[in-house]
């Protein structure tokens, strides 16, 4: 095991980015932050490809309408997507037009947020079976005039009428977990616009209206359906039970809409004309939140005790970010209620006691170690983690170095040590809750910008399952985000930490991930959906490029393996499965998955911003 050597400037720069995010950080997780920091060397650079010659639209440098993407299709913008190199600003985004659509707003002029917020509406139409404005999303902000890393919580919260035993049944076992999704009980308060109006108020550059006008010409226009999409229609099995989501996605026969089919959505359009004319106000009150009442209250499946009163209710938080010193880097990423900031930086801060550039990429060894790290860091998740408004999450003492070198002393470099048990992170660490290892929320969008200033965003946004609730309101799907809470209240005669209650907001996986050099600059964004896979995925990618130096690109599209706690996962169809016999001989119970991963991420190079989208799946990078 090993500490990081070298000069003193990256340690007093450490401390400085820490101190930055301190205003809203309990004492002991700005202490144990600022005792990680530790002198470094300069960070090498990545195996990034050289500028290649730029298409025509590209070499464009006269701002565009925002609204033009509305004369594009998915293969038009592909056809037109720039290099992985660009000089000026980057959006990479889970679906081309989204993609297009927040390139378009930065060369209007708009900063990362602007993008994001553009990209984001896109994806409520083109994407609507991952994300949208009926659900939530986490978001991580840098802001390089100030230096300021800001993180913002629009997660969905329970309404008042929720219950720890809401998804169990008469006979007090828990419901299954599609009988408990579908209809309008599952429907959390959507959080995203709330959340986003937030955000934009504070560091958005142009009006918050144009940023809907690329949304809405598609909605009106409409858009090809894409092979993703209709691919998931075909297999959905609750949507025609669904008299307003049935007569959306499917055709007049009764079959789900296919790939190609010109798809309007007029509903969606006015909703976002209202909401951007009247701001996030006329979405949580007036007709808007009608509708959306009136579509759970009434829902034949499931149907929820929520009110306007709820919605109106909803608030947008600013939370403290987490971050930690990694090597010769600082990360950052979203705090409790999300379990993925915390989670995955558990794994980083176990493994920087382990020389893991010394180990070969993806060798066994590398895998091995890897795997018990996050075996750790699951162990601590599932017990701690939850709404930090209702639960004590004991963040401090989870990040803190001493802590961190303990756990990685349980580490056999040789042997897998089997299901773990929770550690004590300190003091404010009481072992009073019961562990939850649900997996839930597979279905989740992740978009990453850096505009021309230095500014970054990396948000991560989801409606939980695969066209959420399945219940449509405005032209727009509705969350299944309360399935995210622990369906079991109590285990072992012990509460849960993740148990529902009214107003709560439910334990996520999502991982906006911000990292920064030894001289405090922004050097990468990067995050992804794939339920509480997602911790693998991002952590996966963060040790690709920062100690194995990989591009963006590559480090995205490098196999995915993950351990939560159990079996070690293997990505099928890669290199990985070779390393199943060596993995079993150290002690692993291991598994081949076939679950995808979204990842998106920019990282500052030497040569420009360095995109990446991930092969499996539709997204693009697009810069200039």
């Amino acid at each position: 095991m090993g500490k990081m050597t070298g000069g003193t400037a990256f340690m007093e720069l450490c401390k400085t980015l820490i101190r930055r995010t301190a205003a809203g950080l309990t004492a002991i997780l700005v202490v144990a932050a600022l005792a990680a920091c530790e002198p470094a060397k300069t960070p090498p650079q990545t195996r990034s490809p050289q500028p290649a010659t730029k298409t025509a639209a590209a070499q464009t440098t006269a701002a565009a309408k925002p609204a033009a993407v509305a004369a594009k299709t998915v293969e038009t913008v592909k056809a037109e997507t720039t290099p992985s190199l660009a000089a000026k600003h980057m959006i990479a985004a889970a679906n081309p037009l989204a993609a297009e659509a927040g390139r378009q707003i930065l060369r209007a002029g708009g900063g990362a947020i602007d993008a994001a917020i553009a990209a984001q509406m896109v994806l409520t139409l083109v994407e609507p079976q991952s994300s949208g404005i009926g659900g939530g999303a986490f978001l991580m902000h840098y802001d390089a005039g100030t230096g300021a890393i800001d993180s913002y919580d629009g997660r969905e919260t329970a309404p008042k009428s929720a219950s720890p035993d809401m998804l169990l049944k008469a006979d007090g076992t828990p419901k299954k977990f599609y009988e408990a999704v579908v209809g309008g009980s599952s429907v959390g308060v959507p959080g995203l616009l709330r959340m986003l109006e937030m955000v934009h108020k504070e560091h958005g550059n142009l009006p918050w209206a144009d940023l809907f006008q690329p949304a809405i010409e598609l909605s009106e226009k409409g858009f090809a359906i894409s092979p993703r999409l209709a691919g998931l229609l075909a297999k959905e099995k609750f949507i025609k039970d669904i008299p307003v989501s049935r007569a959306y996605f499917h055709d007049a026969a009764g079959n789900p809409k296919t790939e190609g089919t010109l798809l309007k959505n007029p509903d969606l359009a006015a909703t976002l004309k209202a909401v951007a004319q009247g701001g996030a106000d006329a979405f949580y009150s007036g007709t808007v939140a009608e509708n959306i009442v009136g579509t759970v209250l009434t829902a034949e499946r499931n149907p929820s005790g929520m009110t306007m009163a709820d919605l109106a209710s909803y608030e947008a938080k600013k939370r403290p970010p987490v971050c930690i010193p990694y090597r010769v880097w600082l990360i950052c990423g979203m705090g409790p209620p999300s379990s993925g900031g915390l989670t995955t930086l558990q794994i980083l801060g176990i493994l920087q006691n382990f020389d893991i550039a010394a180990e070969a990429p993806f060798g066994a060894k590398a895998v091995h170690l890897i795997a018990e790290a996050s075996r750790l860091a699951f162990a601590d998740r599932n017990t701690y983690i939850a709404d930090p408004d209702f639960v004590p999450v004991p963040s401090g003492g989870l990040l803190d170095p001493a802590y961190l070198h303990l756990r990685a002393s349980e580490i056999d470099p040789a042997r897998a040590g089997g299901k773990r048990f929770p550690g004590m992170p300190g003091p404010s660490a009481e072992l009073k809750f019961a562990p939850d290892v649900a997996e839930k929320g597979l279905s989740t969008t992740h978009l990453s910008v850096i505009d021309e200033d230095g500014n970054g965003v990396s948000m991560t946004s989801s409606i939980e399952n695969a066209f959420g609730s399945r219940l449509m309101s405005g032209g727009f799907l509705l969350n299944n985000q309360l399935t995210d809470f622990s369906f079991r209240p109590e285990a072992n005669g012990a509460p849960v930490a993740n148990r529902a209650e009214a107003g709560k907001r439910p334990r996520s996986s999502m991982s906006p991930t911000l990292v920064f050099d030894g001289s405090g600059k922004l050097v990468m964004a990067v995050g992804s959906p794939g339920g509480s896979r997602i911790i693998g995925y991002v952590a996966k990618t963060l040790i690709a490029a920062l100690d194995w130096n990989m591009g963006m690109d590559e480090a995205i599209d490098a196999p995915n393996f993950v351990n939560r706690n159990g079996a070690t996962d293997l990505e099928a169809g890669t290199g990985l499965e070779a390393l199943q016999p060596s993995l079993e001989a150290m002690g692993h119970e291991v598994r081949l998955m076939s679950r995808a991963s979204g990842l998106h991420g920019i990282r500052v190079t030497a040569n420009g911003l360095e995109g990446g989208a991930d092969r499996r799946r539709e997204g693009v990078a697009l810069g200039d």
